[in-house]
C-alpha cells in the first residue's frame, strides 16, 4: 500500500518513541541515571569522555552534581573530583548520553506531526487532528515526568505512570498512522468481522495492559533492590521479589495471557482469510515474553532480559492495538468519497 506523508511522519515518530523506550529501559536496568552529572552537557562536553583521565573538572559544576546525587539517596559529601575519577564508568556514561540523544528525534518528529495534524482538518479527519495534538502534549508531559523518574525518593507509582503514558502515546501514534489516509487498512476477512473475535481481541488487550502495569510496579521493586543490595548478585533478588504479591500475580498472570492469545488466534483462523504476520507477531511476542519472564524468575534479574522484556511489551501493545483498529467496520471518510475511493488495502 502507499503511505501518505502524514502516515510516514506518524510512523517515524512511533519508531523514535520505541527506540527511546528501549534505551530508557537500558538506562534503568544498568543503573546509568548518574552517568552524566550535568545537563545539557555530559561532563561539560557535547561528547562525553571515554576514560577518567579525559575529564576536565573545570567544566563541571560539582555542586549541581552533589544535589543530583542527594536526590538519588547518596551522601553529597562523597562527591569529589577524586571519587568521580575513581567511579567513572564509560559504559554508564554513554548509555545515559545515548538516552539523551534518542529523545531529540522524538521531540522533533512529534513537533512536525503536531504541525501536520492541522492539515488533517481540511480532510475532515478531526480524530487524526486530535491524535497529532495529543501526541505532542504526551511527549511534553512524559519528558517532564521522565526527569522526575530518574530521581529517587519519589512515591511509588511514578515509574508506572511514566510507562503508562508512553504506552498511551504509542497507541495515539498507531491510530494517527492508521487513520491518516482516505482508506484505512482493514483485516481481510471471509465475511464480516465477528463481534466475538473483536471482543476477544479487546480482552487480550486489556489483560496485556494490566500485566504491563504490574510489570512496571515490579520494575520499581527491582530499582529499590538495586539500591539496597549493592554488590550482591542479581540472581539473589528473585527471593526478595517473591515476598511481594504484585510480583507473584504478575508472574502467574502471564499464563492467562498465553491461554487467551491462543484462543484469539484460533478464532481468527475461522474469521480471517489468512492469519498473517500481525497475528503471528502478537503470538510470537507473547511467547518471547514468557521465555524472558522465565529467565528473570529462575536465572536472575538479567539486565538484557529486563530491557527486552520492557521493550517487547510496548511493541506487543502497539501491534495488538493496530489489529483492533483493523478489526473495525470498513468505512471511508469524506475525502475518499470526493476522490471516488478505492477498495481498502488488505494484507
Amino acid at each position: 500500500m502507499i503511505w501518505t506523508r502524514f502516515q510516514r511522519l506518524a510512523i517515524a515518530t512511533f519508531i523514535a518513541v520505541e527506540l527511546l523506550i528501549f534505551v530508557g529501559a537500558a538506562v534503568r536496568a544498568s543503573g546509568s541515571g548518574l552517568g552524566c552529572p550535568d545537563w545539557p552537557f555530559c561532563y561539560g562536553c557535547w561528547l562525553p569522555p571515554t576514560k577518567a583521565a579525559d575529564i576536565d573538572f573545570s567544566k563541571l559544576d560539582l555542586e549541581k552534581f552533589r544535589k543530583k546525587a542527594a536526590q538519588h539517596g547518596r551522601d553529597p559529601a562523597s562527591i569529589t573530583e577524586e571519587s568521580l575519577r575513581t567511579e567513572f564508568d564509560p559504559v554508564a556514561t554513554w548509555i545515559e548520553y545515548l538516552n539523551r540523544l534518542t529523545s531529540l528525534p522524538v521531540g522533533f518528529t512529534s513537533l512536525l506531526l503536531f504541525g501536520a495534524s492541522f492539515g488533517q482538518l481540511k480532510q475532515r479527519r478531526f480524530g487524526v487532528f486530535l491524535a497529532g495534538v495529543s501526541a505532542f502534549a504526551l511527549v511534553l508531559i512524559n519528558a517532564w515526568l521522565g526527569a522526575r523518574v530518574v530521581l529517587s525518593g519519589l512515591k511509588p507509582g511514578i515509574i508506572t505512570l511514566h510507562m503508562a503514558l508512553a504506552i498511551l502515546l504509542q497507541c495515539v501514534l498507531v491510530y494517527a498512522a492508521w487513520r491518516g489516509t482516505a482508506m484505512p487498512w482493514h483485516l481481510n476477512t471471509k465475511g464480516r468481522m465477528t463481534a466475538g473475535l473483536r471482543m476477544l481481541g479487546w480482552l487480550l488487550f486489556l489483560l496485556i495492559v494490566i500485566e504491563g502495569v504490574m510489570g512496571s510496579q515490579v520494575r520499581e521493586l527491582t530499582d529499590a533492590l538495586a539500591k539496597s543490595h549493592v554488590g550482591e548478585l542479581r540472581s539473589q533478588w528473585v527471593g526478595e521479589l517473591e515476598q511481594s504479591w504484585v510480583y507473584l500475580i504478575h508472574r502467574s498472570f502471564s499464563w492467562l495471557i498465553v491461554a487467551c492469545v491462543l484462543w484469539w488466534v484460533w478464532e481468527a483462523k475461522s474469521v480471517l482469510k489468512k492469519v498473517g504476520w500481525l497475528e503471528w507477531g502478537v503470538v510470537g511476542i507473547v511467547f518471547a515474553q514468557m521465555f524472558l519472564g522465565l529467565i528473570l524468575a529462575h536465572v536472575g534479574i538479567v539486565r538484557v532480559a529486563q530491557v527486552l522484556h520492557i521493550g517487547l511489551s510496548s511493541i506487543l501493545v502497539s501491534g495488538l492495538f493496530l489489529w483492533l483498529l483493523g478489526a473495525t467496520n470498513r468505512k471511508t471518510d469524506g475525502s475518499a468519497a470526493v476522490a471516488g475511493g478505492v477498495p481498502a488495502p488488505t494484507r
